[in-house]
């Protein structure tokens, strides 16, 4: 058993608000400074944060966006036909996928990567009993190629395998520290809610994630926890009760 696994292992669960959550983040979050691609830096940064989950006992599943790579609803929009143009998006949240799995591994924390386009000589392909253990065992599960169809955003694939895996809530990374009512780094003045319910994020028009997202959501009942990545053990701190967020639920 590696040494991450160990300290994982003897954590103490009763301190956890959550046991089991999926981390939904953006394919920008791992572009850092630059303005496309990969940033490795970063990477091991956001990598880092999910070792802190693991060593508390957290199981984690990951659904990570394409957009730093190949946004499809872009290439859509000049003149590429939408379906193709999606399936493109698939492909680059895979390669996400890989990324951040090599830098968990890298540090001894053993990570799945499941797609839902087959492509077996880099991934598994998504079975949802298989997926379940993986969690079970402590294994980090990153879902990649979205839902599998076209039309579908990653929001929408994160709340499907979310509710899926029986996720006790949905943690959405974002640049800040939860939901505002306007963006707060063109707004000084933006308000921000500590507690909003899934039928005012929609009314209100709120960017959290895509409205087919949030209605999934708010059908299953599972929370959404939005947080800023930026914010050094936030994601450890938000499990043990502690730091600034957003809590999108039932009003």
């Amino acid at each position: 058993m590696t040494e991450v696994a160990t300290m994982a292992a003897q954590a103490p669960a009763a301190r956890l608000a959550y046991k089991r959550i999926l981390l939904k983040i953006s394919g920008e979050a791992l572009m850092g400074p630059q303005q496309y691609g990969l940033h490795p830096p970063t990477v091991e940064r956001i990598a880092e944060e999910v070792i802190s989950l693991h060593e508390l006992g957290v199981e984690i599943a990951m659904v990570i966006g394409g957009g730093n790579i190949f946004r499809g609803l872009q290439g859509s929009a000049q003149g590429m036909e939408r379906t193709t143009a999606d399936y493109m998006g698939m492909l680059a949240t895979v390669m996400n996928a890989l990324a951040m799995q090599s830098a968990l591994e890298g540090r001894g924390v053993h990570t799945r990567v499941v797609s839902a386009i087959p492509m077996d000589q880099v991934c598994e392909p998504y079975i949802r009993r298989r997926a379940v253990r993986h969690l079970e065992k402590g294994r980090v599960v990153i879902f990649a190629a979205g839902t599998g169809n076209p039309y579908f955003t990653t929001d929408t694939a994160a709340t499907l395998r979310a509710s899926e895996m029986s996720c006790e809530a949905l943690f959405k990374g974002t640049q800040v520290d939860g939901v505002y009512d306007s963006d707060p780094k063109k707004n000084p003045d933006a308000r921000r809610y500590d507690r909003i319910s899934y039928d005012q994020v929609l009314q209100k028009h709120l960017k959290v994630m895509d409205a087919s997202a949030i209605a999934l959501a708010r059908d299953n009942g599972l929370p959404i926890i939005v947080f800023s990545l930026d914010e050094p053990d936030g994601l450890a701190g938000i499990v043990q009760g502690r730091g600034r967020f957003t809590v999108v639920e039932r009003g």
